[in-house]
């Protein structure tokens, strides 16, 4: 019980500074929490592995004293993390990065010593009890799931920088829980670390949003007020009223010729520190300003339509639809504080007004589309994809597909796209638009799109049947009178446009950073055609713009990382969302620099590890094949369950916590079955192999299919899917280390699973990210095939028995 203490505060400490980072800095740099977590563990098991005696002589001080030295890491680290003066802008600046590598060397030398200590409590308790590892080792991971679990809930009441010191409670408990004669010593120094290290946290809180996240300037304008708070696993919510609140809709600027009054103030909804809606203040929506919006051209195309709308935009976007004369809007927001506030209001904003033309629902818009329709519009908010993480699927080809089966003969799919960062990502999705056509049967998928802008949006227009003159004429006149640029339409004299321009949008040299056309321009024109008759372009031989698809859904990912010269180069001017995966690549190399380094550990003392049943080879490949392929299969499970649930916080919740208690009643179930541990092993990996083999085949047509089910449904489905594979995960780690004895392969073994469990992450990340999360799953199933050919041979002699003051300990 000591043990599941100090796993579940380790991960919720874990998951707590992951929360610090998102609310303080950004999300992106969460990165960093994995991979100090794991190096801390896998540094702990190479110093127990070169130490193992001495650990093992005082194993029940030791054991008594970590928990009070635990707290006081966890407590001064934390402390220091919060007044460390890191600001991710000015590393992505060549005159100011130097000193944020300093301070991100400074998150390293906080927060190590908690991980590092808590890894050797792990590994010193699974040294101690070598004789019951498997019923050890299962503690370890439902405590680490029941960690997992208790935080997010923690998180519906808990400011996110209150969540820290939350975690020190169980780490004091585990104390009192420790057996033999040093447990009462242990007692009074976590009471007496406990209190210290919550005045700590408490009375000298230093955590605050830094001036750079999008909150912060406008909660320091005068009179600015936060109405409302809302806490959840899914983020921190204020609800903000200052005077630079407005609805964050494109407008034309001949808004006033066209009689026509700018968009109304409103409030800012935030999450994070990231606006993610307008909310309307107490009274009606004035719409009025409706028909001279950007995403208002397909309404005056078709009279009275029936609408699918993805994204309410606070109610805003409904509202603009009504005004534009539509006779049903089926509006969709699966961002539950969103969907809450157009059902109920949030603070001092209302709720929609009821309104039987208007029906709101937290479903996917491609469970909506596969099942209803049909619809004369299909039209997604400038703000949904950011609104919420999972909203990115409403964008793959396979999504495009759908909607265009769900309209009526001559109806119109509206997708934007914001060209503020990158206009290159107008191209990508014009890519995925041509996918998503032919899929859906479309011969010519060039004659089937149009493409208008403004200086910061393009939207693009989908049609099952060729767009004809009339319907091209009209569009052209919407957008001459609202000063809106048409960057493509079939038969485009894409010169004579460029003479007409009102928004110049010139070719930039990614390389060079320089202007590289002589004139106005549309960028977007010059290659639209090219990559909608799926021909090379320019932009591609830069960026990448294969189709987004549900295999390889990120939507911000269009760098080429093998660039990366040019990337490190061009670093100011990339794009928030794009950093992720230049921090995710920097953890990857240090965390192989980290694995070579805890693998050459034989070579340094080799009469200190020694590899029995099969030689060092086998250890080397068996621990980091499991450590790699568990959290393969559990990444790929969180980002399809993402997909299935529509919400990434729930499906992360469910996921981790279903898999680490039921790899824990794995483990324990191994702990009966290790006298036949080749066959144990067998069963394991074949359990294993067979369900990766079955989800790789038809996880997406299930999943497809079931779509349409209630959400609590489809939950209890996550859980019987990923039940099985999970009892199986939980068996291969111990079966192993019970033939690694209570030597020192025992906790290098650790080490070395620890150690490539950091590489795990980010190299998961990476090949989703180029290849798909189909790979991942695939790279998984080639990695238990190597565990299995790789498992030890014979099992060591167990000294356990023979250790000082051990015999309490096992018991």
């Amino acid at each position: 019980m000591p043990l599941f203490l100090v796993s579940a505060a380790a991960v919720g400490f874990e998951i707590a500074l992951t929360r610090y980072f998102a609310v303080a800095k950004w999300s992106e740099y969460g990165y960093w929490v994995i991979s100090i977590v794991m190096v801390g563990f896998a540094l702990s098991g190479v110093v127990l592995a070169l130490c193992r005696d001495a650990f093992a002589r005082n194993g029940g001080w030791l054991l008594a004293a970590l928990p009070a030295l635990l707290i006081a890491a966890a407590a001064v680290g934390f402390h220091f993390t919060t007044t460390n003066p890191f600001n991710p802008l000015q590393l992505q600046n060549e005159a100011t990065f130097a000193p944020q590598l300093a301070n991100i060397a400074g998150y390293y030398a906080c927060l190590l010593p908690f991980f590092f200590l808590a890894g050797l409590y792990i590994s010193l308790s699974f040294v101690l009890n070598a004789g019951i590892i498997g019923r050890v080792y299962g503690f370890d991971l439902t405590g680490a799931g029941t960690g997992a679990f208790a935080t997010l809930l923690l998180m519906l009441v808990l400011h996110p920088f209150m969540l820290v010191p939350a975690m020190l409670v169980p780490i004091a408990a585990s104390a009192l829980l420790t057996r033999g004669r040093w447990r009462w010593a242990g007692v009074a120094g976590a009471l007496a670390a406990l209190v210290a290290g919550e005045a700590l946290l408490l009375l000298d809180n230093r955590a605050e949003v830094n001036d750079f996240k999008a909150i912060y300037a406008p909660l320091h304008t005068p009179d600015a007020q936060v109405l409302a708070e809302r806490r959840s696993p899914r983020g921190f919510y204020q609800l903000l009223d200052d005077f630079t609140e407005r609805v964050d809709t494109d407008v034309s600027n001949n808004a006033g010729l066209l009689g026509v009054a700018g968009p109304p103030s409103s409030l800012g909804l935030y999450r994070d520190g990231t606006r993610i809606a307008a909310l309307p203040k107490p009274g009606p929506i004035d719409a009025g300003y409706a028909r001279a919006a950007l995403d208002a051209l397909p309404y005056s195309m078709i009279q009275h339509p029936s609408v699918l709308l993805a994204g309410a935009s606070g109610g805003f976007r409904v509202a603009e639809i009504l005004a534009l004369g539509a006779r049903s809007v089926e509006a969709l927001e699966p961002e539950p504080v969103l969907r809450d506030a157009l059902r109920h209001g949030i603070g001092p904003s209302p709720g929609l007004a009821a309104d039987p033309r208007v029906q709101v629902s937290g479903s996917s818009p491609v469970a909506v589309a596969r099942a209803g329709g049909p619809f004369d519009i299909v039209d997604i908010s400038a703000d949904f994809l950011d609104s919420a993480e999972a909203n990115g699927s409403a964008f793959a080809a396979e999504a495009i597909t759908a909607y265009l089966r769900a309209l009526a003969p001559d109806g119109i799919v509206s997708i934007p796209v914001s060209i503020r960062d990158f206009p290159v990502y107008a191209l990508r999705m014009l890519a995925t638009a041509r996918q998503g056509l032919i899929d859906a049967g479309v011969r010519d998928p060039a004659t089937h799109v149009v493409v208008y802008r403004s200086a910061w949006s393009v939207r693009l227009l989908l049609s099952k049947q060729p767009w004809s003159a009339a319907q091209i004429a009209a569009v052209r006149h919407f957008c001459d009178d609202r000063s809106f640029d048409v960057s493509y339409y079939p038969g485009i004299d894409v010169a004579a446009a460029r003479a007409n321009l009102y928004n110049d949008l010139p070719a930039v040299s990614f390389d060079s950073g320089e202007v590289a056309s002589g004139g106005p321009d549309d960028a977007i024109a010059d290659e639209a055609r090219a990559v909608l008759l799926g021909a090379h372009t320019i932009s591609a031989g830069v960026f990448d713009l294969a189709p987004i698809t549900f295999d390889r859904p990120a939507f911000y990912a269009v760098l080429r990382l093998g660039q990366l010269d040019t990337l490190l180069r061009r670093l100011e001017i990339l794009p928030q969302a794009e950093i992720g995966a230049l921090v995710n690549l920097a953890v990857l190399v240090q965390a192989a620099v980290i694995a070579v380094l805890v693998l050459l550990v034989p070579l340094l003392v080799p009469n200190r590890v020694r590899g029995e049943g099969g030689g060092l080879l086998r250890t080397i490949l068996y621990f980091p094949a499991l450590g790699l392929g568990f959290l393969f299969i559990e990444i790929f499970l969180i980002e399809r369950v993402s997909f299935y649930l529509n919400d990434r916080a729930t499906a992360f919740a469910l996921v981790l916590t279903g898999m680490l208690i039921f790899s824990g009643l794995g483990s324990m179930t191994a702990e009966r079955i290790k006298a036949d541990a080749k066959t144990g092993i067998a069963v394991a990996c074949i359990v294993i192999l067979a369900w990766c083999g079955l989800l790789g085949l038809g996880l997406q047509a299930f999943m497809l299919a079931t779509l349409g089910l209630p959400w609590i449904a489809r939950a209890g489905l996550v859980l019987l899917l990923l039940a099985p594979v999970s009892l199986a995960l939980g068996a291969p780690f111990p079966l192993g280390l019970a033939r690694a004895g209570s030597g020192g392969m025992l906790p290098w073994a650790w080490a070395l699973n620890g150690a490539f469990s950091v590489v795990a992450t980010p190299l998961a990340n990476l090949i989703a990210r180029e290849l798909g999360f189909s790979r991942v799953l695939l790279s998984a199933v080639l990695l238990y095939g190597v565990a299995w050919l790789a498992f030890p041979l014979a099992r060591n002699k167990h000294k356990w028995q023979d250790i000082p003051e051990a015999s309490h300990v096992a018991e």
